[in-house]
Protein backbone atom coordinates (compact mmCIF):
# COMPACT_ATOMS: atom_id res chain seq x y z
CA UNK A 1 0.00 0.00 0.00
CA UNK A 2 1.55 3.71 -0.87
CA UNK A 3 2.57 6.14 1.96
CA UNK A 4 1.79 9.12 -0.53
CA UNK A 5 -1.04 11.18 1.26
CA UNK A 6 -4.41 10.79 -0.01
CA UNK A 7 -6.81 13.08 -2.43
CA UNK A 8 -9.00 13.70 -4.61
CA UNK A 9 -8.18 14.64 -8.37
CA UNK A 10 -10.44 17.03 -9.98
CA UNK A 11 -9.94 17.02 -14.38
CA UNK A 12 -11.41 17.66 -17.22
CA UNK A 13 -12.57 14.07 -17.85
CA UNK A 14 -10.29 14.17 -21.21
CA UNK A 15 -8.05 10.75 -21.29
CA UNK A 16 -5.20 13.44 -21.75
CA UNK A 17 -6.13 14.26 -18.58
CA UNK A 18 -6.22 11.11 -16.36
CA UNK A 19 -2.70 10.97 -17.51
CA UNK A 20 -1.67 14.67 -16.42
CA UNK A 21 -3.09 13.09 -13.25
CA UNK A 22 -1.09 10.29 -13.24
CA UNK A 23 2.31 12.44 -13.76
CA UNK A 24 1.27 15.64 -11.50
CA UNK A 25 0.34 12.06 -8.55
CA UNK A 26 3.92 11.08 -9.35
CA UNK A 27 5.68 14.38 -9.14
CA UNK A 28 3.41 15.82 -6.15
CA UNK A 29 3.90 12.18 -4.38
CA UNK A 30 0.41 12.31 -3.57
CA UNK A 31 -2.06 9.17 -3.73
CA UNK A 32 -5.79 9.78 -5.61
CA UNK A 33 -8.01 7.85 -3.82
CA UNK A 34 -11.02 9.94 -6.00
CA UNK A 35 -11.19 11.00 -9.89
CA UNK A 36 -13.92 14.05 -10.24
CA UNK A 37 -14.83 15.54 -13.49
CA UNK A 38 -16.44 19.20 -13.43
CA UNK A 39 -20.46 19.22 -13.36
CA UNK A 40 -20.32 16.13 -11.28
CA UNK A 41 -21.43 16.62 -7.83
CA UNK A 42 -19.77 13.94 -5.55
CA UNK A 43 -18.28 14.52 -1.78
CA UNK A 44 -14.86 14.12 -1.09
CA UNK A 45 -13.23 13.36 2.59
CA UNK A 46 -9.80 14.45 1.31
CA UNK A 47 -8.09 17.23 -0.17
CA UNK A 48 -9.19 18.33 -3.86
CA UNK A 49 -6.46 18.99 -6.10
CA UNK A 50 -7.77 20.52 -9.40
CA UNK A 51 -5.19 19.44 -12.20
CA UNK A 52 -5.30 21.30 -15.64
CA UNK A 53 -4.55 19.08 -18.07
CA UNK A 54 -0.83 18.96 -19.61
CA UNK A 55 -0.68 17.27 -23.13
CA UNK A 56 2.97 17.39 -22.63
CA UNK A 57 3.01 15.31 -19.38
CA UNK A 58 0.35 13.31 -20.45
CA UNK A 59 2.49 12.09 -23.49
CA UNK A 60 5.31 11.76 -21.57
CA UNK A 61 2.77 9.34 -19.14
CA UNK A 62 1.64 7.91 -22.09
CA UNK A 63 5.03 6.56 -23.19
CA UNK A 64 6.20 5.68 -20.25
CA UNK A 65 3.04 3.04 -19.77
CA UNK A 66 4.73 1.45 -23.10
CA UNK A 67 8.45 1.78 -22.08
CA UNK A 68 8.35 1.02 -18.39
CA UNK A 69 5.88 -1.41 -18.43
CA UNK A 70 4.82 -3.00 -22.05
CA UNK A 71 3.05 -2.33 -25.08
CA UNK A 72 -0.10 -4.51 -23.66
CA UNK A 73 -0.50 -2.94 -20.30
CA UNK A 74 -0.94 0.73 -22.39
CA UNK A 75 -3.14 -0.55 -24.60
CA UNK A 76 -5.36 -1.91 -21.09
CA UNK A 77 -5.07 1.14 -19.95
CA UNK A 78 -6.18 3.33 -23.13
CA UNK A 79 -9.39 0.89 -23.25
CA UNK A 80 -10.02 0.85 -19.82
CA UNK A 81 -10.82 4.80 -20.27
CA UNK A 82 -13.37 4.24 -22.80
CA UNK A 83 -15.48 1.79 -20.96
CA UNK A 84 -18.38 2.51 -18.28
CA UNK A 85 -16.69 1.48 -15.31
CA UNK A 86 -17.52 3.43 -12.57
CA UNK A 87 -14.65 4.99 -10.84
CA UNK A 88 -12.83 3.32 -13.60
CA UNK A 89 -10.03 5.48 -13.04
CA UNK A 90 -8.69 4.40 -9.56
CA UNK A 91 -8.76 1.23 -10.78
CA UNK A 92 -6.36 2.04 -13.62
CA UNK A 93 -4.46 4.17 -11.17
CA UNK A 94 -3.76 1.53 -8.82
CA UNK A 95 -2.72 -0.62 -11.31
CA UNK A 96 -0.19 1.97 -12.55
CA UNK A 97 1.14 2.42 -9.37
CA UNK A 98 1.59 -1.40 -9.33
CA UNK A 99 3.64 -1.05 -12.11
CA UNK A 100 5.99 1.51 -11.61
CA UNK A 101 6.52 1.04 -8.02
CA UNK A 102 6.32 -2.93 -7.50
CA UNK A 103 5.12 -5.33 -10.01
CA UNK A 104 1.87 -5.94 -12.26
CA UNK A 105 -0.28 -8.52 -11.48
CA UNK A 106 0.59 -11.62 -13.29
CA UNK A 107 -1.71 -13.39 -12.37
CA UNK A 108 -5.26 -12.67 -14.80
CA UNK A 109 -7.38 -13.49 -11.78
CA UNK A 110 -6.13 -10.84 -9.87
CA UNK A 111 -9.55 -8.96 -8.90
CA UNK A 112 -7.88 -5.46 -10.44
CA UNK A 113 -7.18 -7.16 -13.48
CA UNK A 114 -10.15 -8.93 -13.89
CA UNK A 115 -12.24 -6.04 -13.23
CA UNK A 116 -11.00 -3.90 -15.98
CA UNK A 117 -10.58 -6.58 -18.66
CA UNK A 118 -14.06 -7.41 -18.43
CA UNK A 119 -14.88 -4.19 -18.89
CA UNK A 120 -12.59 -3.88 -21.82
CA UNK A 121 -14.83 -7.14 -23.12
CA UNK A 122 -17.86 -4.97 -22.68
CA UNK A 123 -16.71 -2.22 -24.57
CA UNK A 124 -15.47 -4.56 -27.50
CA UNK A 125 -18.52 -6.79 -27.17
CA UNK A 126 -20.85 -3.33 -27.72
CA UNK A 127 -18.58 -1.65 -30.55
CA UNK A 128 -18.67 -4.77 -32.26
CA UNK A 129 -22.51 -5.11 -32.10
CA UNK A 130 -22.63 -1.40 -33.05
CA UNK A 131 -21.44 -2.41 -36.29
CA UNK A 132 -24.07 -3.86 -37.57
CA UNK A 133 -27.02 -1.56 -35.63
CA UNK A 134 -25.57 1.69 -36.78
CA UNK A 135 -28.44 3.16 -39.25
CA UNK A 136 -26.90 6.32 -41.66
CA UNK A 137 -29.60 9.16 -42.80
CA UNK A 138 -29.00 11.04 -45.86
CA UNK A 139 -29.19 15.25 -44.37
CA UNK A 140 -27.84 17.11 -47.80
CA UNK A 141 -25.07 14.79 -49.06
CA UNK A 142 -23.71 14.35 -45.48
CA UNK A 143 -24.46 10.70 -43.99
CA UNK A 144 -25.61 11.02 -39.97
CA UNK A 145 -26.29 7.77 -37.66
CA UNK A 146 -26.92 8.26 -33.80
CA UNK A 147 -25.92 5.84 -30.68
CA UNK A 148 -26.44 5.87 -27.28
CA UNK A 149 -23.99 3.01 -26.31
CA UNK A 150 -22.87 2.58 -22.96
CA UNK A 151 -19.15 3.08 -23.27
CA UNK A 152 -17.73 5.42 -25.26
CA UNK A 153 -17.32 3.62 -28.22
CA UNK A 154 -16.46 5.99 -31.10
CA UNK A 155 -12.63 5.44 -31.19
CA UNK A 156 -13.16 1.78 -32.15
CA UNK A 157 -15.91 2.42 -34.46
CA UNK A 158 -13.66 4.94 -36.25
CA UNK A 159 -11.52 2.61 -38.35
CA UNK A 160 -14.50 0.59 -39.77
CA UNK A 161 -16.44 3.03 -40.48
CA UNK A 162 -13.75 5.74 -42.37
CA UNK A 163 -12.62 2.59 -44.34
CA UNK A 164 -16.47 0.91 -45.39
CA UNK A 165 -17.21 4.46 -46.14
CA UNK A 166 -14.24 5.97 -47.67
CA UNK A 167 -16.17 8.51 -49.79
CA UNK A 168 -18.78 10.37 -48.12
CA UNK A 169 -19.26 12.69 -45.46
CA UNK A 170 -20.37 11.40 -42.26
CA UNK A 171 -21.64 11.75 -38.53
CA UNK A 172 -21.77 9.44 -36.02
CA UNK A 173 -23.13 11.25 -33.06
CA UNK A 174 -22.89 9.60 -29.24
CA UNK A 175 -25.84 10.93 -27.69
CA UNK A 176 -24.85 9.39 -24.43
CA UNK A 177 -21.65 10.79 -24.47
CA UNK A 178 -22.02 14.06 -26.26
CA UNK A 179 -19.33 13.95 -28.65
CA UNK A 180 -19.31 13.02 -32.88
CA UNK A 181 -17.20 11.24 -35.23
CA UNK A 182 -16.85 13.32 -38.02
CA UNK A 183 -15.30 12.27 -41.06
CA UNK A 184 -15.04 13.93 -44.53
CA UNK A 185 -12.29 14.16 -47.39
CA UNK A 186 -11.10 11.16 -45.88
CA UNK A 187 -10.21 13.18 -42.37
CA UNK A 188 -11.08 12.53 -38.95
CA UNK A 189 -11.96 13.75 -35.90
CA UNK A 190 -13.32 13.21 -32.53
CA UNK A 191 -15.60 16.67 -30.87
CA UNK A 192 -17.95 17.61 -28.24
CA UNK A 193 -21.52 17.39 -28.98
CA UNK A 194 -23.72 19.12 -26.69
CA UNK A 195 -26.99 18.84 -29.20
CA UNK A 196 -27.86 17.84 -32.59
CA UNK A 197 -30.25 19.33 -33.66
CA UNK A 198 -31.89 17.45 -37.29
CA UNK A 199 -33.98 18.71 -39.79
CA UNK A 200 -36.86 15.94 -40.78
CA UNK A 201 -35.05 13.60 -43.92
CA UNK A 202 -36.01 14.83 -47.51
CA UNK A 203 -38.75 12.99 -49.14
CA UNK A 204 -35.79 10.67 -50.78
CA UNK A 205 -34.32 9.26 -47.61
CA UNK A 206 -37.72 8.85 -46.26
CA UNK A 207 -38.61 6.30 -49.48
CA UNK A 208 -35.58 5.19 -48.71
CA UNK A 209 -35.85 4.06 -44.40
CA UNK A 210 -39.70 3.11 -45.66
CA UNK A 211 -38.16 0.45 -48.25
CA UNK A 212 -35.81 -0.74 -45.91
CA UNK A 213 -38.92 -1.02 -43.16
CA UNK A 214 -40.89 -2.77 -45.94
CA UNK A 215 -37.88 -5.30 -46.60
CA UNK A 216 -37.47 -5.99 -42.92
CA UNK A 217 -40.85 -6.76 -42.35
CA UNK A 218 -41.04 -8.84 -45.55
CA UNK A 219 -38.48 -11.20 -44.17
CA UNK A 220 -39.97 -12.29 -41.59
CA UNK A 221 -41.51 -15.71 -40.80
CA UNK A 222 -44.38 -14.98 -38.70
CA UNK A 223 -44.72 -18.40 -37.74
CA UNK A 224 -40.93 -18.35 -35.92
CA UNK A 225 -41.94 -15.38 -34.69
CA UNK A 226 -39.82 -14.67 -30.90
CA UNK A 227 -39.77 -11.64 -29.60
CA UNK A 228 -36.89 -13.26 -26.93
CA UNK A 229 -34.80 -14.62 -29.33
CA UNK A 230 -34.57 -11.36 -31.43
CA UNK A 231 -33.98 -9.31 -27.91
CA UNK A 232 -30.98 -11.42 -27.80
CA UNK A 233 -29.60 -10.70 -31.19
CA UNK A 234 -31.19 -7.40 -31.52
CA UNK A 235 -30.65 -5.70 -27.99
CA UNK A 236 -33.91 -3.43 -27.32
CA UNK A 237 -31.55 -0.33 -26.00
CA UNK A 238 -30.46 -0.47 -29.94
CA UNK A 239 -34.18 0.32 -31.20
CA UNK A 240 -34.58 3.60 -30.79
CA UNK A 241 -31.33 4.44 -33.26
CA UNK A 242 -33.00 1.97 -35.82
CA UNK A 243 -35.77 3.05 -38.36
CA UNK A 244 -37.09 -0.38 -39.13
CA UNK A 245 -37.80 -0.27 -35.69
CA UNK A 246 -40.26 2.37 -35.76
CA UNK A 247 -43.38 3.81 -37.51
CA UNK A 248 -43.57 4.58 -40.74
CA UNK A 249 -43.12 8.79 -40.76
CA UNK A 250 -44.68 8.88 -44.36
CA UNK A 251 -47.84 7.78 -43.00
CA UNK A 252 -48.89 10.28 -40.63
CA UNK A 253 -50.46 13.23 -41.06
CA UNK A 254 -48.41 16.20 -41.80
Amino acid sequence: MSTWPPCAMLYDGSFAGFLTCVGESFRQKVYPFYFLSPGVEQISLYPILETPTDQALAKSVYRSLEETVSSTFRRLITYSFLTCLPQRERTMFDLIYLAFHQALPQDLTDDRVLLLTRAIQHLTHEAHQLKGFVRFADYGGVLVGQIAPKNRVLPLLRPHFCQRLPEEAFLLHDKTHREGLFYADRKWKIRPVDHLDLDRPDQAELQCQALWRRFYQTIAIPARHNPKCRMSHMPKRYWDNLPEMQSDPMSTPQ
